[in-house]
């Protein structure tokens, strides 16, 4: 695995202090990731990635003061562009799904190689989904659960989304970037910027962030 021109920076998140010490000696000596700084509570870390703009926050779920689920959903909200890859002990369905929604792009557990937490940060530093195979099976387990087809919501909008500027919504609020929608839509960037200009219009919102609050509060991501 040939390391990134540039390392992923990346802020730990665990409120045990001998943990995340441990984990910052580990990822130090890797040249494919910079540690850019450590918080041992969810308030603490967003506080911590406001300032240093992290691309990855590695987040345990059980901490005090403000829990892991609850900083995910804040950073998702107020820093959309930063990655979430949670790294926890516990693996039941409920701390997994609760962080998915939040907004988490992968789930670990602490008992995970050198090797694969590595890997699995460079992946969430380039917006890839990152499971653990047992959560990943539980993932899948799930949406085979789910109705082959689900009810559409009417959209709360004067001017209805396209199905395209949906697609390209759910990646403008995932924190995507033109070049990055385009890649995974298959536009050419510059059709991209026509759909976030019309996007944007349409939601009445000054800027991409914005977009992203206003849809997730009419429920269209």
């Amino acid at each position: 695995m040939s390391a990134p021109a540039t390392p992923v920076r990346v802020l730990l998140v665990d409120d045990q202090a001998l943990f995340r010490e441990a984990l910052s000696t580990l990822l130090q000596v890797r040249p494919e990731i910079e540690v850019v700084g450590e918080a041992g509570d969810g308030a603490a870390a967003l506080r911590q990635a406001a300032e240093l703009r992290p691309d990855v926050v590695l987040m345990d779920l059980h901490m005090p003061v403000l829990d892991g689920i609850a900083a995910t959903r804040r950073l998702r909200v107020e820093q959309p562009g930063v990655r979430v890859l949670a790294l926890t002990t516990f693996d039941d369905d409920e701390d997994v799904f609760a962080a998915l929604r939040a907004g988490a792009v992968g789930y670990l557990l602490k008992d995970v190689s050198a090797d694969r937490l590595v890997e699995g940060l460079l992946a969430a530093a380039r917006g890839e989904s990152v499971l653990q195979p047992s959560v990943a099976a539980r993932v899948v387990a799930r949406v085979a659960q789910l109705p082959d087809e689900l009810p559409r919501r009417p959209q709360p909008l004067v001017v209805p989304l396209s199905d395209r500027e949906l697609d390209v919504l759910r990646l403008l609020a995932e924190g995507r970037s033109n070049r990055e929608i385009s890649a995974v839509l298959f536009l050419a960037e510059g059709t991209v910027k026509n759909h976030v200009t019309n996007v944007l219009a349409k939601l009445g919102a000054r800027d991409r962030t914005q977009a992203a609050l206003r849809a997730r509060a009419l429920g269209l991501v």
